[in-house]
């Protein structure tokens, strides 16, 4: 599906048929017409960069006020629109969330290791008060990790670095694994393209053979789940490239002994029943010795249970 605000607003009626659309097409048209002398790096118009954070928003089934101010997010910042302005014309609500991604771009420090913390301080700051303001930010960083061979490759770098030291243990830290991978993904590949392009060969070569046993996982499990009553959500997919590396690196291995390059997610409605479900597991495939970790009795950290 093109990247169009049509496009925008035919994702948010498939998730939320009844909600009002209007208030996203009226700020696309504000902030396309107050950008319209702008263009990116990349000699796109500007408005494409608000509006792929709003289609990455509309992804993961964001409200209407949300993808509002993710198209209205940097008309404060590099246009003359006031932020009064925009409460007047979308309300408080959007003018709130706007204000609070506004205060997080203007955020400069010394140093890195300034950095890494006073950005996690002051993302968190501003959580407590919207959870929206950090999505968006997340999603800004995302749209832009996606056009960033437009840059000097001192800033890809530097861009790249950041992304993977602060953005992506946010997001993961937050629970939001579709932004954290992807945010991994494009930092490893500007950090270390040859090594990047050799994971990508590698797990290309053995992807059907993967994905085929992950549906014969899915299709085992399932068949004793039903024979248990145990309603649940099954998913699998192969592991993301930085988490590859990443494993290989910390564990001095070559990829051959990588074991664990696909995952399965069985999601219940209760603790008891997770329980089940592990026993379930246990009685179809070994568990290996020191690898289980229970993450319902002993939260790993945060909301991470």
């Amino acid at each position: 599906m093109s990247q169009s605000i049509d496009s925008l607003i035919q994702k948010v009626r498939s998730y939320n048929g009844k909600g009002d659309t209007r208030i996203i097409r009226e700020a696309y048209e504000f902030a396309r017409t107050h950008h319209a002398d702008q263009m990116r790096r990349s000699g796109e118009e500007f408005i494409l960069h608000p509006l792929g954070v709003a289609h990455i928003l509309a992804d993961m089934q964001m409200d209407e006020t949300t993808l509002a101010a993710a198209l209205l997010h940097d008309v404060v910042e590099d246009t003359e629109i006031s932020l009064d302005e925009v409460k007047r014309r979308f309300g408080p609500a959007v003018a709130e969330i706007i204000d609070g991604v506004t205060k997080l771009d203007r955020i400069t420090f010394a140093n890195r290791e300034e950095a890494q913390a006073e950005n996690f301080r002051k993302m968190f700051v501003a959580m407590a008060r919207d959870i929206r303001v950090v999505i968006i930010k997340l999603a800004d960083r995302l749209d832009n990790m996606k056009t960033i061979g437009h840059l000097s490759e001192d800033k890809q770098r530097e861009k790249a670095r950041e992304t993977l030291e602060i953005y992506a243990p946010l997001a993961h830290r937050l629970g939001i694994s579709q932004l954290k991978w992807q945010l991994e993904d494009l930092s490893f590949a500007t950090l270390y393209p040859l090594r990047f392009q050799e994971i990508v060969q590698m797990v290309n070569q053995r992807r059907p053979e993967r994905e085929d046993y992950i549906q014969q996982v899915k299709k085992d499990l399932q068949a004793q789940l039903k024979q248990s009553h145990i309603k649940a959500e099954i998913e699998g997919r192969v592991k993301h490239y930085y988490s590859i590396y990443s494993k290989m690196k910390e564990q001095g291995k070559q990829f051959d002994e990588i074991y664990d390059l696909f995952a399965v997610r069985v999601i219940v409605s209760s603790k008891e029943d997770c329980y089940t479900v592990m026993g379930i597991v246990h009685s179809l495939w070994h568990p290996v010795p020191g690898r289980i970790k229970d993450y319902v009795a002993k939260p790993r950290f945060g909301i991470y249970q």
